[in-house]
């Protein structure tokens, strides 16, 4: 199935129903399906093989989406926050092209060789021409439906290739079509050119709901649009909503219209997911975890298991909390060892993925095996009844006289310390043993001592895994899609080779 075909879908069932925007002027499905026409007939005249978009979240994203599609072009948002030469760079990379640019970041990208620029405003004039929109039998069939390039942290950003079949099957197994009631509207707050961007924008299309798109996060413009808009479902990932339930604390607010919120995009503290449940008990939250390789969600924690874990005095039930849940139905998920060889339940190894919305491909090179399966590099294990629980990335894996240590495991233990606001954990090399633990900290309502938390750690945790290195710092620093950069860290601390606490 092709991407296009969701949005004429739609547009065809529930023509009148409001699609993006404010439930007052927003755009209704069918006025979204001829934007999507007219620009896709506009796109077909013009040169270039590519769609780029580079501009912050509002309702054009959507009509620029399915417009390539209509114009067998594959839509390419970049990373605006990139400093201007590695935007123009990445942005060369993309030749040929049509971009479609923000207005006020237009002197950013202008005479790029093989990039015809144009404007924001005169793009959403063009979705607007009624001349345009007779247009039909317009050429869709290329099918490579989305580039997005990676943050590029160890190298240059890779561009990983997401094709029509690979997310049409990811909505149509994780979708009811046309389900959602009349009055339910999404919030979309990542960015355009995260994979949860891309699949917030079919996912709610062919589902029925009205997504509203905020331009920049904050929590306090998060909530103001969840209030005015009267929210029913969000996606955050794990540092947005530990913001978001700070301001919401401090107001005294609990968003009464918010029916479900799905979060990932990073490892979620368990005592975030705890103060979350706590104050929102009336929301049905879910834990999604996926890669763009994969085409976004490949397993999901749901909300009856949030509550049950949170409800229960078994431990393993409880520990449920830290895991992303059991794979999607549609799929077929393994652990393996580092032979390749398949590992029983509670052995830990690297999360392999196959099915039918799995892409693992990266332009001009496939990643994925012959037989289908894709090995997504991070670390996992399952548990007796299926649920899977994600380490980190394998190279964040720490590696002391031949154990395997999860950073995740010692920063969880570290978040609970009262003094500590947020940890960074990961591995020095060292002479000895390989690597070992080093562990950088903010300090809340005081600095605690390296001693208490070294003890603090030995109490929940083997000695192995006690950090032998400590640094306290202001801030930590988080990608602009809010994963943890554990390896500027490790860089950092290895060029400065701290002494021993």
């Amino acid at each position: 199935m092709h991407t296009a075909l969701l949005l004429e879908m739609a547009a065809g069932t529930f023509p009148e129903r409001i699609a993006v925007g404010p439930l007052d002027g927003g755009l209704s499905y069918e006025e979204l399906a001829l934007r999507a026409r007219a620009a896709g007939a506009w796109l077909t005249g013009r040169g270039g093989d590519k769609l780029v978009f580079v501009g912050l979240n509002g309702e054009v994203l959507p009509a620029a989406l399915f417009a390539a599609g209509e114009s067998a072009r594959p839509f390419t948002p970049l990373n605006y926050r990139l400093a201007d030469a590695e935007l123009r760079k990445l942005l060369a990379r993309t030749a040929p092209a049509v971009a479609i640019v923000d207005d006020d970041m237009l002197p950013r990208v202008e005479g790029v060789e093989g990039v015809e620029i144009v404007a924001r405003s005169r793009f959403e004039a063009i979705c607007a021409d009624p001349a345009l929109r007779a247009a039909e039998g317009l050429d869709i069939d290329r099918d490579i439906a989305v580039l997005l390039f990676t943050s590029g942290t160890t190298g240059e950003p890779k561009a990983a290739v997401l094709r029509h079949r690979h997310l049409a099957s990811y909505v149509v197994s994780t979708v009811e079509f046309m389900n959602a009631e009349e009055d339910e509207a999404a919030l979309v707050s990542v960015p355009p050119y995260h994979i949860a961007g891309v699949a917030a924008a079919l996912t709610g299309i062919y589902g029925g709901r009205r997504t509203c798109y905020l331009p920049a996060f904050t929590p306090e413009a998060w909530i103001d649009m969840a209030v005015a808009e009267k929210i029913t479902h969000a996606m955050l990932v794990p540092t947005m909503l530990g913001r978001v339930l700070t301001v919401l604390e401090q107001r005294g607010e609990t968003l009464p219209h918010l029916k479900a919120l799905s979060y990932g995009g990073g490892r979620m503290p368990q005592s975030v997911i705890e103060r979350a449940l706590a104050l929102m008990p009336h929301v049905d939250f879910v834990n999604a975890y996926g890669l763009t390789e994969t085409s976004s969600t490949i397993a999901v924690l749901g909300a009856d298991d949030h509550r049950a874990a949170i409800a229960s005095d078994d431990p393993k039930v409880r520990r449920r909390l830290g895991s992303v849940g059991r794979p999607l139905p549609s799929l077929e998920l393994e652990i393996r060892d580092p032979e390749g060889k398949v590992v029983g339940p509670n052995v830990s190894g690297e999360v392999h993925v196959r099915g039918e919305q799995i892409a693992g491909e990266y332009l001009h090179r496939k990643v994925i095996a012959d037989d289908g399966w894709f090995a997504t590099n991070d670390a996992g294990w399952m548990d007796d009844d299926g649920y899977l629980f994600v380490e980190g990335r394998l190279d964040d894996v720490i590696v002391r006289g031949g154990e395997n240590i999860s950073p995740g495991e010692i920063e969880d233990v570290l978040r609970r310390h009262p003094n500590v606001a947020d940890v960074a954990v990961f591995g020095l090399p060292d002479d000895q043993w390989g690597e070992k633990v080093a562990a950088v900290i903010v300090a809340k309502d005081g600095q605690p001592t390296t001693d208490a938390l070294g003890a603090w750690v030995k109490a929940s945790l083997r000695s192995t895994k006690t950090p032998e290195t400590w640094e306290f710092r202001a801030e930590l620093p988080y990608n602009d899609t809010g994963k943890l950069l554990r390896r500027v860290l490790k860089q950092e601390l290895s060029r400065a080779a701290p002494e021993k606490v």
